[in-house]
């Protein structure tokens, strides 16, 4: 029996919220994003993830706009102060629990987020989690561009993502247990050997009525 792995889904699974979205407001707020209505167009691609519908290409387009022409090392300064300032204490208090627990047990812990790699990996690297995927984005000329390299973590891309994480990671061969909260990751619940639904969704809830899945209450305190 090989080595047991534990996935986290990162938004509204760890965290209150969507990390997407607040980088969005932290990008207006410190005026990076300064095209009209644009919190109201990533708010309606949102909803359109929250019901399984996203397209994925427009939503990181969206998103890594701003930052055109903007060296890579500023940028990533900026998502550190975000995550520092705006995401981690968002971490529900069950989650940074479960992490200290999991560390001292020697268990081996990923985050697959369908959020883009350089929040994805910040977000995860506070949390001292060694290991993160997200959606990767092309370099153009210095810095991030809005086209997505690669298979984006999305739906059934976790599969995907996981098996090639797994090809580089071959001891983690054992049982797999995953927290998540949305419908959109269903693929990864039915292919993990344990499921953990963390304020689920109402459709992931239904959807895991039918496989017993344990439904768990994290909150802010």
């Amino acid at each position: 029996m090989g080595n047991t792995l534990t996935i986290f889904d990162l938004d509204n699974t760890l965290i209150q919220g969507d990390s997407s979205t607040v980088w969005s407001q932290f990008m207006v707020r410190e005026g990076l994003a300064t095209q009209k209505g644009y919190l109201a167009r990533e708010a309606r691609l949102m909803a359109d993830y929250d019901r399984g519908e996203m397209n994925i290409a427009d939503y990181v387009a969206l998103i890594q706009a701003p930052l055109a022409g903007i060296p890579k090392s500023d940028v990533d300064a900026l998502v550190a102060r975000c995550v520092r300032e705006a995401i981690l204490p968002r971490v529900y208090p069950q989650a940074w629990e479960l992490i200290r627990r999991l560390r001292a047990e020697g268990e081996q812990m990923l985050i697959i987020s369908a959020s883009v790699s350089l929040l994805v990996q910040a977000v995860a690297a506070a949390l001292e989690i060694d290991q993160a995927l997200g959606i990767d984005v092309e370099m153009v000329d210095g810095g991030y561009s809005g086209v997505i390299a690669g298979i984006p973590s999305y739906q059934q891309g976790k599969v995907a993502r996981l098996a090639q994480w797994r090809e580089t990671h071959p001891q983690y061969d054992g049982e797999v247990t995953f927290y998540t909260d949305s419908i959109n990751d269903l693929p990864l619940c039915l292919h993990a050997d344990r499921v953990r639904l963390v304020n689920p969704c109402p459709q992931l809830q239904a959807a895991g009525a039918g496989y017993g899945w344990p439904v768990l209450s994290w909150r802010l305190e």
